[in-house]
């Protein structure tokens, strides 16, 4: 049978035709979308929504509002593209043959960004240099809010920054944005967001992560976290991740300097978990105080269907109880201690630490860490001991201080956090931060017993660098191998070091936890991070003013002379602002009878409008800083 006698030939010619012409077309669009530059948009934020800012716990500011611009062209309304490129280049940091490479293959687009994020002054010149040359009617400027963080690197992964459409992007810009950015509502009323303070103190801060870096750069560690918060407060008075990013250029920010490491990394601990295990053995009654467990520098046991577990030691420490196995930090009776516990009791235990699962601290991006079930395919008879010494678990930084305001609070954590309180534009309290304390998690003899034992750790054990002398403080050190990605198992030369503190013993007020990845070299956390923890705990103890032993009895008069910069007084005339800092003119930014904007950051080198002009109700003042 013929094929012909199934299709005419007409109808078949008709359909091939139409079929080439669809495809076509197709083809033709396709092509046109693919390789044609896509016209880029901006929100259109008016200029009378004002984002709210960011300060420290005293009010400093750490974040505020300003405005850049956006410079765009329609390419087929320039001429001369090669004049036009030869004369913007230079004012826009851009090389000539780039600009106009960007144009030549855009003629067909009805517009084109060349530049975002250009600073007022930046814009004066280019707008004057496109009106006299004649490219006015080529070039558009879109006015987008932005944000100046006067302090630059500051706890940076903590504050974050906003996006060149002025959108909060990490940190708090992000994990805030509904607060700090007010919406519009139809009108051309002026709007401002919400001013958020944060818990954490920027002088402090600033000292802390001097510390921090001097650590980083003389262990040769590829990383470090530090935090540190008040132990009734739950609240968060240094959070620093190195390394850090300036937040004035996050456009040339690696990724790895954008890391919030606190609340988003998920590591093993190593042996300062041991203070949670003990804290669960001697809580449910597994073990006692008095209990002794003889170390001969090896667990090993072998299970009843065959499987070995053996778990080592670095010394041969002989009979000891809770306290000295924690002095000596001895895997060898903490692995027997777990033999006394049932699993599914110690792990439910441990979760009521909080480990597990996300502290839910005002950031986004926060892990949850890793605590296996029994019923888990990778649970096995090695799991209970290698967990009690703070291995085949996985833990934030955050965790760990929000688990330790359990054994600091007599038992009782309180909930962590980063916002002191958020105010609107007037400067009225909308929510101020109260302690939010969460159920008992251990009795309270229990975590005093702990606390001992910490202290014990540093007076005779691995944390002796952290001794103070003066005021009591208790540690716990641990030293783990991180995990090799690329072959599996545990690499041979990166280890997590880390330390926990609390002071003063008798009644703690801080917790300081610093972690160091990757130090090269000395990696044992009792030689390189102890005495991290003994630095910064000076710094805090002296900056918070707490009472030292051997502090000096004084007697004064009560009156304290501060010297610094003058408020800057706005009457009846505007006054002469050049050469002011920013940290001088930013409080004017929360006024609301007159409108100050302020451009740059640095020193105000120019103002509109001139000084001794008479000032009015709702004025604009603009300022230039550099």
């Amino acid at each position: 049978m013929q094929i012909n006698n199934y299709l005419k030939k007409v109808p078949t010619i008709v359909i091939c035709v139409l079929t080439v012409i669809f495809a076509g077309i197709v083809i033709f669009h396709y092509g046109m979308y693919a390789f044609s530059k896509k016209e880029t948009s901006t929100v259109a934020y008016s200029e009378n929504l004002i984002r709210g800012s960011i300060l420290d716990r005293n009010g400093k500011a750490l974040a505020v509002s300003t405005n850049f611009y956006q410079f765009g062209v329609t390419p087929s309304a320039i001429k001369d593209v090669q004049e036009f490129s030869n004369l913007i280049a230079p004012v826009i940091g851009e090389m000539p043959q780039i600009i106009s490479q960007l144009i030549f293959s855009n003629k067909k687009s009805s517009f084109l960004y060349i530049k975002k994020k250009i600073d007022q002054s930046v814009y004066d010149e280019l707008k004057t240099l496109c009106n006299t040359k004649g490219f006015g009617n080529a070039v558009r400027f879109d006015r987008i809010p932005g944000r100046i963080y006067p302090e630059n690197n500051l706890a940076s992964q903590l504050i974050g920054f906003t996006d060149y459409d002025g959108k909060g992007s990490e940190g708090i810009e992000y994990s805030m944005n509904d607060i700090l950015m007010p919406l519009p509502n139809g009108t051309d009323e002026e709007l401002r967001g919400k001013n958020i303070y944060l818990t954490i103190d920027a002088n402090l801060q600033y000292k802390l992560e001097k510390i921090a870096q001097d650590a980083l750069t003389k262990t040769g560690g590829e990383a470090l976290m530090l935090v540190a918060a008040e132990a009734k407060t739950g609240e968060i008075l240094s959070y620093i991740s190195l390394p850090s990013a300036d937040l004035n250029d996050f456009g040339n920010v690696s990724q790895e300097a954008l890391r919030s490491r606190p609340v988003s990394e998920g590591y093993e601990p190593g042996s300062v978990f041991k203070i949670f295990s003990v804290a669960a053995f001697l809580d449910t009654n597994a073990i006692s105080k008095t209990d002794i467990f003889t170390c001969d520098g090896v667990y090993e046991r072998r299970t009843s269907s065959g499987e070995v577990v053996k778990i080592t030691c670095l010394n041969n420490d002989g009979p000891q109880t809770a306290r000295e196995a924690l002095q000596h930090s001895c895997n060898d009776a903490l692995a027997q201690m777990s033999d006394r516990i049932d699993s599914d009791v110690f792990l439910k235990k441990i979760r009521s630490f909080g480990f597990g699962e996300k502290t839910g601290i005002e950031l986004s991006g926060e892990t949850t860490g890793l605590v296996r079930n029994t019923s888990d395919r990778l649970w096995s008879a090695r799991s209970k001991p290698t967990i009690a010494i703070g291995q085949e678990i996985q833990v934030s930084a955050m965790q760990m201080v929000q688990a330790a305001t359990a054994i600091a609070n007599g038992g009782v954590p309180v909930k962590l956090t980063l916002i002191d309180k958020i105010t609107d534009s007037n400067g009225k309290e909308d929510f101020v931060h109260k302690p939010i304390y969460k159920d008992r998690v251990l009795k309270e003899s229990t975590a005093t017993y702990l606390l001992s034992c910490m202290e014990s750790v540093t007076e005779s054990g691995t944390g002796r660098k952290a001794t103070i002398g003066d005021i009591s403080i208790g540690t716990k050190t641990g030293t783990a191998q991180m995990a090799d990605h690329i072959h599996g198992g545990y690499s041979k030369t990166d280890y997590i070091s880390n330390c926990i503190a609390v002071f003063p013993v008798e009644a703690p007020e801080i917790i300081l936890y610093i972690v160091i990845e990757k130090a090269k070299g000395e990696q044992y956390a009792g030689r390189i991070v102890a005495p991290v923890i003994k630095e910064a705990a000076n710094v805090i103890i002296d900056y918070l003013g707490m009472s030292r032993k051997s502090a000096s009895s004084l007697v004064h008069s009560g009156v304290i002379s501060i010297s610094g910069d003058a408020p800057v007084v706005i009457k009846d005339t505007v006054p002469n602002f050049v050469g002011m800092s920013s940290r001088q003119i930013l409080p004017l930014t929360d006024r609301t009878d007159l409108r100050v904007k302020v451009n740059g950051y640095g020193w105000v080198t120019e103002q509109k409008p001139a000084p001794g002009t008479p000032v009015t109700e709702n004025m604009e003042i603009e300022l230039y800083l550099e």
